[in-house]
């Protein structure tokens, strides 16, 4: 009797466990999915061919006025802005895809010698995807700067540029003091390469709708890293072996000098002169230095995902991506990967507190140990080679020296409050008359946009550091946490950073408007989870788990 009554209850508990399964879609519904999806692409394919159609005759209207390679991107270009308007989501998606493959697609189609418009293109997916979600935003009724606290400091930058479009600019436009140049559009080229990607910040924010979302972003970008430096090494390799043509066999000044006439595989201009210790490879990228920086960008992401990701087929991709990116740092001879890639490793395994979770860190850190030991053994005079070159480098030109040297010659040269003028420091803008180089980037907003401009922008990263590092220790899911915690330290370092221009070109200057939205996000896709979570305990009959309290 007593046996009975035991099973009698233990039946019972194991009941209660038992998730009750969803009912199965009946038919009608099943049959709406289908006609759902038959209409969607239905109006997929009408879109492409009609704005197609539209883009092919606007081609062969072009094609008695300009060149066929030109009319042939004019149509094509009319028909992307028109899809990009039609589909923003999936515009703003391509976008970052075509980001690390822009320099090697302008080559590639545009020649040695392509036309500025090939440098707008990526623009082309932005930009209608950016005013369709301002005009969805206002029908809405929701704030289009985001966060609240950025918008009087956005303001005040906006303004602050205004105004030197007016007082240096437009004054120089019309006072004849440069009669052969066209400061205006200079300044409004100027503007867009200064604050164009700020509006990333709410793509971002809306285009992450759920974790599933955002993990296909994070893993997105592993494999955009492992395209991309796998392109890196073959690169390298090809020119090692003869396959392409290198600069080793010029003389005098040439040996040193980037070209686009030894352009290899992929990528832009290069120097690839073993014999004088100076290899300057582009990678993916227009230039060698972009190159770099997509490297550095890519430890922190890569690192992000090695320690954040619950999938062990992704965590072994992550650390995949991490690996070649050191291995590109190395090869591609850019100093300044070769310097910072390792330190920030270093210092997001400290900061984000992975140097605790041993079963992560064991294996990435002994794995990128054998990597490098390996490495080394295999390619000594590379490494060597490398190493050689950054010290010579420091020893001839310490960074702190150079930047000093560039803060004194702007100081030198500033003409008021307002700077010389938008765009006078800007490298894309030298069409419209001529430019100075400043490879520091806050001596060169200080050139442009005077005291006032580097304060105003002073505050807007600084609120935006502050916002993103409130905003990520709020989090308590640890995976969350740690893919904030990494990004975090990417928005800290290049908002000030001073050592060149990153935030001025590709990618620097999309990843850092970009990830800083990701980050605002980040709390609504853990209040997400945790409803998911509500949600399935009430369903399975059991008490809800409890939530670590959020940190203040």
């Amino acid at each position: 009797m007593f046996k009975t009554k035991r099973k009698a209850s233990k039946s019972k508990k194991n009941q209660k466990t038992v998730a009750p399964s969803p009912p199965p879609p009946d038919k009608k519904e099943l049959l709406a999915q289908k006609r759902k999806v038959e209409r969607v692409r239905k109006e997929a394919i009408t879109a492409i061919a009609t704005y197609g159609g539209i883009g092919a005759a606007i081609s062969l209207v072009m094609l008695a006025i300009v060149e066929p390679k030109l009319a042939i991107v004019s149509g094509v270009g009319v028909a992307v802005l028109a899809l990009s308007a039609k589909y923003p989501r999936q515009a703003l998606w391509i976008f970052l895809i075509y980001l690390p493959f822009a320099g090697t697609i302008t080559y590639t189609i545009g020649g040695l010698n392509p036309s500025p418009i090939f440098q707008l293109a990526k623009d082309g997916f932005y930009v209608p995807s950016l005013i369709v979600l301002i005009l969805q935003l206002q029908r809405q009724r929701l704030p289009i700067l985001l966060p609240a606290q950025l918008r009087t400091p956005i303001y005040l930058l906006l303004t602050t540029c205004i105004l030197t479009l007016l007082f240096v600019n437009l004054n120089l436009q019309f006072s004849g003091a440069v009669p052969k140049e066209k400061p205006i559009p200079m300044g409004i080229l100027g503007l867009k390469v200064f604050m164009g990607y700020i509006p990333l910040i709410t793509c971002a924010y809306h285009l992450i709708r759920n974790k599933k979302e955002f993990l296909f972003l994070t893993r997105l970008h592993v494999i955009l890293a492992i395209i991309c430096c796998g392109l890196g090494v073959v690169q390298y390799l090809m020119l090692s072996m003869g396959i392409c043509r290198t600069t080793d066999n010029l003389s005098g000044a040439d040996l040193f000098r980037a070209s686009i006439e030894y352009k290899c595989l992929v990528g832009g201009s290069l120097v690839f002169s073993p014999s004088q210790n100076m290899i300057r490879l582009p990678g993916t990228f227009v230039a060698p230095w972009q190159w770099a920086w997509f490297l550095i960008s890519n430890c922190f992401f890569t690192f992000a995902s090695a320690f954040g990701e619950h999938s062990l087929r992704w965590q072994i991709a992550s650390f995949v991506g991490m690996a070649l990116v050191f291995v590109n740092a190395v090869i591609s001879g850019q100093r300044i990967a070769l310097a910072l890639v390792p330190l920030f490793t270093i210092i997001l395994l400290i900061l984000t507190g992975q140097v605790t979770n041993l079963k992560r860190f064991l294996p990435i850190v002994a794995g990128l140990g054998i990597l490098i030991l390996v490495a080394m053994a295999a390619f000594p005079d590379v490494v060597q080679g490398r190493i050689d070159s950054f010290v010579s480098r420091w020893n001839a030109s310490p960074p702190t020296d150079f930047i000093q040297h560039q803060v004194e010659f702007t100081s030198k040269e500033n003409r008021g409050p307002f700077g010389n003028g938008l765009g006078r420091a800007t490298n894309s803008a030298r069409a419209f008359g001529e430019t100075k180089l400043i490879e520091t980037y806050y001596p060169k907003i200080f050139y442009e946009l005077g005291i006032v401009g580097v304060a105003a922008f002073l505050l807007v990263v600084t609120v935006l550091t502050a916002v993103t590092f409130k905003t990520y220790r709020k989090l308590t899911d640890k995976s969350l946490r740690a893919y904030g915690a990494s990004f975090w330290v990417f928005v800290l370092f290049i908002s000030y950073n001073t050592y060149y221009y990153p935030l001025d070109v590709d990618p620097v200057a999309v990843y850092y408007w970009f990830f800083a939205g990701v980050i605002l996000k980040l709390p609504v896709i853990e209040q997400q989870e945790e409803e998911e979570k509500r949600k399935l305990a009430e369903l399975l009959g059991e008490s809800p788990p409890s939530l670590p309290s959020r940190s203040k």
